[in-house]
């Protein structure tokens, strides 16, 4: 009995180790479950640890173009049109015909002033004659001091009169040369308004002529890039505009002039609204394919040393701050408030100035989108090189 009792106690003993032995093997298979669902869960996410690269980003400003010189043209006198010499986008020199005004009222009036200079003329040489006869006779003691002034006198007031008609002809001829509209300069005629049949006038623009052989384009730089660009007024406008890279011209349609340019002008006051400076850019147009009205984008390439780029679409915006998901030791992100250049941008990048060091680690996909602020993630190495 003695012996059957010790061997069902041995027995009981064996079933209950293997019980315990059975439970802590369950525990521990629900455990790496837990782990392995866990680890299902934290989805796969493209990171990029931080380095420092040599940034050569482009600054590009809406610009509006014209010509070096457009002069509106204007008649000096009021007349008809009756001929337009010209037509839209021709190129024209200087001094060719570009409107003829009705010349007849004008040519009335030269013909009327020429009579009247002859006429003043007649009464000029009438006058000189008898102040030359009085003269005689008063040298003679024949007639008084009296009577040869007043023939004097009249003979100046003969003359007089000369040199008014003169004058008046003179004015006649040019209003009637003013009937020819000529060009002032080289360049190519603008939009034409009016035709034959109008009355124009000296308030009346008739066209615009451009030489466009050079063209401006003008921009607006911010006061944060002129702070920058004179390092902080350590130099001049005029130094830093000497140490500017040839610019670029973006067209309207996106492609790029083939031409660089240069900047030459930014004005020494800045806008109280816009917090900008008025800048204009010279840029040669030997073809001509560049008229005064085109609108494109001034483009003004800089290199910065050791900056910290990230991708755009691995920072987000809430309202005025922009923010990217940075993930801790323990993969978790975290949404972290950042600074970057404003308007200074590769297109593809963002230059970092605050909230990210060399070394953190952030995430460059499905920003604030399938990631969002408190995930968990797997990191990946996909995109995990420094921005280039």
């Amino acid at each position: 009995m003695k012996q059957i009792y010790q061997l069902a106690l041995a027995a009981a003993t064996v079933a209950a180790m293997t019980a315990c032995s059975g439970k802590d093997a369950q525990k521990e298979q629900g455990a790496a479950s837990a782990a392995a669902a866990a680890a299902q869960q934290a989805p796969q996410v493209a990171t990029m640890t931080l380095g420092v690269a040599t940034s050569e980003i482009e600054n590009s400003y809406p610009a509006s173009i014209k010509g070096i010189n457009d002069v509106e043209i204007r008649p000096q006198v009021t007349g008809f049109i009756t001929k337009v010499n010209v037509d839209e986008g021709q190129e024209v020199k200087a001094g060719q015909v570009l409107f003829t005004l009705d010349q007849v009222q004008f040519q009335a009036a030269v013909n009327s002033s020429e009579a009247a200079v002859n006429s003043a003329l007649t009464a000029v040489n009438t006058a000189r004659s008898t102040a030359d006869k009085d003269k005689a006779l008063f040298d003679k003691g024949i007639i008084s001091s009296y009577a040869y002034e007043l023939s004097a006198n009249q003979l100046k007031t003969a003359e007089a009169n000369l040199a008014s008609a003169r004058a008046q002809l003179t004015n006649a001829q040019k209003n009637l040369a003013y009937t020819v509209v000529t060009s002032p300069i080289d360049g190519v005629v603008g939009q034409i308004p009016f035709r034959e049949g109008t009355l124009a006038s000296p308030s009346t623009a008739l066209t615009t002529v451009s030489n466009t052989s050079k063209v401006y384009a003008d921009f607006s730089l911010s006061e944060n890039y002129i702070l920058g660009m004179t390092d902080n007024g350590a130099r001049s406008v005029a130094e830093a505009m000497k140490s500017l890279p040839k610019v670029k011209l973006i067209l309207s349609n996106g492609s790029t002039y083939p031409i660089e340019g240069e900047v030459v002008t930014i004005e020494g006051v800045i806008n109280a609204q816009t917090g900008a400076a008025k800048a204009r850019a010279l840029f040669d147009n030997p073809s001509g394919v560049l008229r005064s009205g085109f609108t494109g984008k001034v483009v003004i390439p800089e290199v910065i040393e050791e900056a910290i780029l990230i991708p755009q679409n691995a920072s987000f915006g809430i309202q005025d701050q922009r923010f990217v998901l940075k993930v801790d030791g323990d993969n978790k992100v975290t949404a972290t408030p950042i600074t970057i250049m404003e308007g200074r941008t590769d297109s593809r990048n963002y230059v970092v100035t605050s909230g990210l060091e060399v070394g953190d680690v952030i995430v460059v996909e499905g920003v604030n989108q399938t990631v969002r602020d408190g995930m968990t993630i797997t990191p990946t190495a996909a995109a995990g090189e420094q921005a280039k």
